[in-house]
């Protein structure tokens, strides 16, 4: 399988406070891939490591061990130089969208930024402005308001259409839809998926739901504690999964229905009990 980003054994230790402090490891030995046009779900509860993994894909977190390969070449610590390259073919969008886009910034300014950082003329940049906003379906008026003046959707738009102006070949979406409603949220992972099938980009989608990676990935990879603890298509992880945390993950996830909710949280309770009770044994 031809494989556009590649993660080996990947470890990952913050640094103390205090001199020669050693934190306990936050990744232990990850190992992931993403064909290109590929959507790998990577689910996990708070503080099970997976934004970590985003962040160090993107090089704003040191690996201390294990490697990164991204289209055959190693990542894992790129010089100054040549985060620039990475910034071109590996781009994010982040959880809030009223804290990721500049308020009192013009939308126009917000999308060529990128663009003229990567060398790109400021008048071509700002040509390109008009078909970014059309690729997320936004008026091109927008370019000449302020971000503070749209909702979190189309904030989360913008924020697409800034990922997408430099053509990256992956995007890290760290929990892009959580903070929406779930209209919202539905309208904007049809969009993601729009433009996947448009441009062929691969996205490292992380999040907490599996409702969200059900509608959106082709694999799921579960973490738990800083370890994958379940790989494999996305249809066979949310309907048959393997691993016990998995299974937990599915039993807390919401649904609409009020009886197959309650049946679900008394589920949940009986499993947590044996879990417990296996546990003291």
């Amino acid at each position: 399988m031809n494989r556009l980003l590649q993660i080996d054994d990947l470890r990952l230790r913050y640094p103390g406070a205090r001199f020669r402090q050693r934190l306990p490891e936050v990744l232990k030995g990850v190992s992931l891939h993403i064909a290109p046009g590929e959507t790998l779900g990577l689910v996990g509860e708070s503080g099970s490591g997976k934004t970590t993994v985003g962040r160090a894909v993107l090089g704003l977190a040191e690996p201390t061990g294990g490697a990164i390969t991204f289209d055959g070449q190693d990542i894992t610590h790129l010089p100054a130089g040549r985060k620039r390259q990475r910034a071109r073919d590996i781009q994010v969008v982040f959880q809030d969208p009223y804290t990721s886009l500049t308020p009192a910034m013009e939308v126009r300014g917000i999308l060529s930024e990128p663009l003229i950082a990567q060398g790109v003329e400021r008048s071509e940049a700002e040509r390109r402005v008009a078909s970014l906003l059309d690729r997320v379906a936004l008026p091109k008026d927008s370019a000449d308001r302020f971000a503070r003046e749209f909702s979190g959707g189309q904030r989360q738009r913008i924020a697409i259409a800034r990922a997408l102006a430099l053509e990256p070949r992956l995007i890290v979406c760290d929990e892009p839809v959580s903070a929406l409603d779930l209209t919202t949220q539905a309208r904007v992972l049809d969009l993601l998926i729009e433009l996947q099938r448009s441009t062929g980009v691969a996205y490292l989608f992380i999040t907490h739901d599996l409702a969200v990676v059900r509608h959106i990935s082709h694999r799921v990879a579960v973490m738990y504690q800083g370890e994958i603890v379940e790989t494999g298509p996305a249809a066979t992880v949310t309907t048959h999964p393997q691993d016990d945390y998995t299974k937990r993950l599915l039993l807390a996830a919401p649904t609409a229905d009020p009886d197959a909710q309650a049946e679900r949280r008394a589920t949940r309770q009986a499993f947590l009990g044996r879990t417990r009770a296996s546990a003291s044994a």
